[in-house]
């Protein structure tokens, strides 16, 4: 292995300048999901996106698809079996408080800055420079290579259930969308609302709207309310602001505009995985208006509900559904996003449930909760878990190559709260692209993956998809 590294390293470095052009170029493209077009069925960005990866597979001298604008794919070989690389091309909206333009691609003190640049364009280059470089090397392949471009990761995979009626279904292979040394657990998702109505009759301050976070996977960087209030409560709100602020330290705002008054709360983002990195702009808010005079009864009861039961937890133990197994840790339970008006409230969350229990559990757990509330319960999405055990010859190939090509003896695949394309497969895993010991970015500000890393890892997923395919 050792030998053939070395061989990969060195094509990784003839195609050096071309594997970080065609990053930053991919991370330029603003490949956020937006309305629907003929052909284009995540908008216009992130079929721009599609495209573009489609072009370059073919003048590196791929066999490509494009399955109506939903996913396509890349070949390497012939074999009947697929060893499979998934990767996605949309990101989650950029959010505030960026040092680079998010979709600038700017390299500075040799790192690349963009959002996606980790999660997940960066390993999408990579993934494809790796098939070049296996193709260079004119290694006989047992098996058939296909790197697959997912459009819809982080919204709802409606992707993959479009490409998967076109294609079949490869039974084995990994996404490079975490960490290494590999990732053989993935907790189960759910993303849901919970609606509330209220009652604002005759109140003194009136909730004309609120409105909060980028999407369900992400901690919100930002939550803003706008209030009618009486004029003779200004004082006495203005005052519990300043109180609020002093106490807390959370840093809010408050704008009068006459008869409106607008309150924002800051936050800071991070991956809806991992809540307890970021700060939760929506709790914060809430926080605050449960000490604002003058709202409706209705409202405060609402406010109250969230205050006690999710606040600034993270676990959903307050909820009901605070599980946690040797496994794969505890649940995870991030508000990711917030909208609401005069007559109700709905708040978007998204949870991620240990690999040993079932989804249904997690829903029984917090109706309890719910009943007391009146709150009502709207089911988006349940994936279940994914977990492929350590002795699998997958993770056990894989870890062979991670560890020959890196020199790291002691790291141990481990399992996440994350959820990647590894789970739409048969038997898949996630490998890469986050060296251990490096900061998650994915879904924060100043994105960021180092040349170097970028490089490392394409010459690493080579020899993986020899080892694999071979």
């Amino acid at each position: 292995m050792k030998q053939y590294m070395k061989q990969y390293m060195e094509l990784t470095n003839r195609y050096r300048e071309s594997i970080i052009h065609h990053s930053q170029q991919l991370v330029r493209i603003k490949s956020v999901e937006s309305e629907p077009l003929p052909g284009m069925p995540f908008g216009e960005g992130v079929n721009q996106a599609l495209v573009y990866m489609l072009q370059l597979a073919r003048e590196l001298g791929f066999e490509t698809a494009n399955v109506d604008g939903y996913a396509g794919h890349a070949d390497l070989g012939t074999g009947e079996e697929i060893v499979a690389v998934l990767v996605h091309l949309d990101v989650v909206p950029e959010g505030t408080g960026w040092e680079h333009p998010p979709y600038g691609g700017e390299i500075h003190d040799d790192k690349i800055y963009g959002r996606g640049i980790i999660d997940d364009k960066g390993p999408a280059v990579a993934s494809l420079y790796a098939m070049k470089i296996l193709a260079d090397t004119g290694l006989p392949l047992q098996k058939k290579i296909r790197l697959i471009f997912g459009t819809d990761e982080e919204s709802g995979w409606k992707d993959l259930e479009v490409y998967f009626k076109h294609y079949p279904r490869p039974k084995t292979g990994f996404s490079p969308d975490a960490e290494f040394p590999l990732i053989h657990g993935e907790k189960g998702i759910q993303i849901f609302d919970l609606k509330g109505r209220w009652n604002q009759d005759n109140a003194d301050v009136v909730i004309e709207e609120i409105k909060g976070g980028n999407a369900p996977n992400m901690v919100p960087d930002s939550c803003c309310v706008k209030l009618a209030a009486a004029e003779n409560l200004k004082s006495a709100m203005s005052e519990s602001f300043l109180s609020f602020n002093r106490r807390t330290g959370f840093e809010l705002s408050m704008e009068d505009l006459q008869e409106k008054v607008i309150i924002t709360a800051p936050g800071v983002s991070a991956h809806g995985s991992t809540p307890e990195k970021g700060k939760n702009a929506i709790s914060h808010m809430l926080l605050f208006l449960a000490e604002c005079p003058g709202l409706s009864e209705g409202v405060s009861r609402l406010i109250g509900f969230y205050n006690q039961h999710i606040g600034l937890e993270v676990n959903g133990k307050a909820m009901g559904c605070g599980y946690e197994d040797d496994v794969s840790g505890k649940l995870v339970f991030n508000v990711g996003q917030v909208k609401g008006d005069q007559h109700e409230i709905t708040w978007t969350v998204n949870t991620r449930y240990p690999i040993t229990i079932e989804g249904e559990q997690v829903l029984k757990g917090m109706a309890p909760v719910l009943k007391r509330n009146n709150i009502e319960l709207i089911m988006h999405e349940d994936v279940e878990p994914l977990y492929v055990p350590k002795e699998d010859e997958l993770v056990q190939k894989l870890m062979q190559v991670y560890r020959e090509a890196t020199g790291d003896l002691t790291s141990e695949p481990f399992t996440i709260g994350g959820g990647t394309y590894a789970r739409a497969l048969d038997k898949g895993v996630a490998f890469g692209p986050l060296f251990p010991g490096q900061e998650e970015l994915a879904h924060q500000k100043n994105e960021f993956m180092k040349v170097e890393d970028l490089l490392r890892m394409t010459s690493l997923y080579a020899a993986a998809l020899a080892s694999l395919a071979g």
